[in-house]
């Protein structure tokens, strides 16, 4: 309870609150953190605060910062030490080359030959020499590259005289070259001083490595803020994504809410639909019956109506035939007197009896068709 009450009472020394966090969240930008986290871990929050008294923003303890800062001033040194001689070593044979180059479109002149000549050589016999000097950390007891030893490499040398003139002419000969070099650097940064004189271009060349300074310390400055927005833009995307798988959640739970609520009317929307729909099929099921049964039913009524048009007209054939007999009677018997009467008054009967048959037949025949 002591430790406790101890440490709740060390926080607020370290800053209030909210300078608290803000101090943490500056002193480690490499680390992901917001401060929702340092809310919630208040504890781990005092710790983060008091281990960014002992170490600075990328992690690293004084004394190991102490100490790489050093080395990187040693390394600082030995790549400017390196650079001169490469930057060195790179125009002398730019030199040589474009010798050649004039050597081969033009006649040169013979002090001009041998002054490179010499210096080529001299350039060659240094780069073997340099191969063949064994490093601190190689073993001494390593044969040497080819057999070959420093003193007899050196032994390659140009003579003395031409290496003196060399010394003598060859500060001249860079001087100008260099210069020529820096002229053509300063028409690609600045293209409008090209046709400047050349008291004003070295004017200008004079400031040229301040001018570049300059750009360089603006460009990395533009490249920390770059980077600080880039860590400011993950956290910001890191609190809009939190936000919005709330919101989504959120959002879904009101679906289900409301698809829930609305499922008792679907589902009643569809059993009306449902009966509707069978209603209809059953309605077309008994127009399909009903026209079955008008189907069945007019074909026994012309069935039927054939049936007795067929006996009506084997009574009318019988009748005619009945009539044909009585007629020739008739004629036959005619001269009898009263008997013939008789014969007359049946053949009146049957007559009239054919008539009525015809008339049904006939409006039988009508009302079929």
């Amino acid at each position: 309870m002591m430790s406790t009450h101890d440490d709740s009472a060390s926080v607020p020394s370290l800053g209030k609150a909210d300078d608290l966090h803000q101090q943490v969240l500056a002193s480690f930008p490499l680390c992901q953190l917001t401060e929702e986290d340092l809310t919630q871990h208040p504890l781990f929050c005092k710790l983060l605060a008091t281990l960014s008294q002992h170490v600075d923003r990328t992690g690293l303890t004084v004394t190991l910062k102490r100490e790489l800062e050093k080395a990187e001033r040693d390394l600082q040194t030995q790549r400017l030490s390196w650079l001169c001689s490469e930057s060195m070593y790179r125009l002398l044979q730019e030199m040589i080359q474009e010798h050649c180059v004039r050597k081969h479109h033009s006649t040169v002149a013979p002090e001009d030959d041998t002054f490179y000549e010499t210096v080529e050589q001299c350039l060659v016999v240094a780069q073997c020499v340099r191969q063949l000097d064994p490093s601190a950390t190689a073993s001494q007891d390593q044969p040497p590259v080819l057999g070959l030893s420093v003193q007899q490499v050196l032994e390659l040398m140009p003579q003395e005289q031409d290496v003196w003139k060399m010394k003598q002419r060859l500060p001249r000969d860079l001087e100008k070259h260099l210069k020529k070099k820096c002229f053509s650097v300063l028409s690609y940064y600045q293209p409008e001083w090209e046709n400047e004189s050349e008291g004003l271009k070295n004017m200008k060349l004079s400031r040229l490595s301040g001018l570049l300074e300059s750009e360089r310390k603006r460009a990395e400055s533009l490249k920390e803020k770059s980077r600080e927005n880039a860590s400011l833009l993950q956290r910001q995307t890191h609190c809009y994504l939190s936000e919005l798988l709330g919101c989504i959640h959120i959002l879904q739970s009101l679906i289900l809410d409301h698809r829930l609520k609305a499922q008792k009317e679907l589902d009643r929307k569809k059993i009306d639909y449902f009966e509707a729909k069978c209603e209809i099929v059953m309605q077309k099921i008994r127009a399909e019956m009903l026209e079955i049964q008008l189907d069945t039913y007019t074909a026994d009524t012309i069935s039927a109506h054939k049936k007795i048009r067929e006996k009506l007209e084997t009574e009318l054939n019988a009748s005619q035939l009945e009539k044909q007999s009585v007629e020739c009677k008739l004629s036959s018997f005619e001269i009898f007197g009263k008997e013939f009467e008789a014969l007359a008054e049946e053949y009146s009967r049957l007559r009239q009896e054919i008539d009525t048959k015809s008339w049904a037949l006939k409006e039988f025949s009508q009302h079929t068709d």
